[in-house]
Formats: structure tokens, C-alpha cells, sequence
């Protein structure tokens, strides 16, 4: 149980250092893409891993693309907060606190 225990949180503990790495640069969607993905790794049940963590990868993506374009980087901000909002609800239902 202890062997399974080391090996959980050092791989949330790796995952969480290799998304705080690939920052989108608006505070807002880095702080959300962290407690997400803190989330992910640390409440979702394992079976159900894997479509969140796509999920995740796939909003991370959108996001850090969107920042590179200066104009759409000006709206992202809201974008983020809207995409949070409708997430926390789900994640709710995994004791996931925002």
C-alpha cells in the first residue's frame, strides 16, 4: 500500500511539474490548468483517468495556441474563466475544490 502510495504522488508530483513547464502565460488558465490537472492525477478514479488527462491536454493545447495570437490572447482570459466555470461543476462530483 505504501510502495502504491510513493509511486501515485511521485508520478502527480512529475505530472505536475512537467504542466507547470508548458505555462499558457495567462494567469488565470495556468492556475485552473494546474488545480485541474492536480485534480486529475489525485481524485479521479484511475478507470476514468485517461479521458480527463485527454481532456486536459487538449484545453491546454487550445489555450497555449490561442496565446500566441495576440488578438485571440486578448479574449483568452474570459475564455478560461468560462471553461473553468463549467468544469468546476463536473469536478464537483470528485471532491475537486477550485
Amino acid at each position: 500500500m505504501m510502495k502504491r502510495f510513493a509511486l501515485t504522488t511521485a508520478f502527480a508530483l512529475a505530472t505536475m511539474t512537467a504542466a507547470h513547464a508548458q505555462q499558457v502565460g495567462v494567469p488565470v488558465c495556468d492556475d485552473f490548468l494546474t488545480k485541474y490537472e492536480a485534480c486529475v492525477t489525485t481524485k479521479i478514479p484511475a478507470a476514468q483517468q485517461a479521458t480527463f488527462k485527454s481532456s486536459l491536454d487538449q484545453t491546454r493545447k487550445a489555450w497555449a495556441d490561442a496565446a500566441k495570437n495576440p488578438t485571440a490572447k486578448a479574449v483568452l482570459e474570459s475564455s478560461c474563466k468560462q471553461t473553468a466555470d463549467q468544469l468546476k461543476q463536473t469536478l464537483a462530483a470528485y471532491n475537486c475544490a477550485f
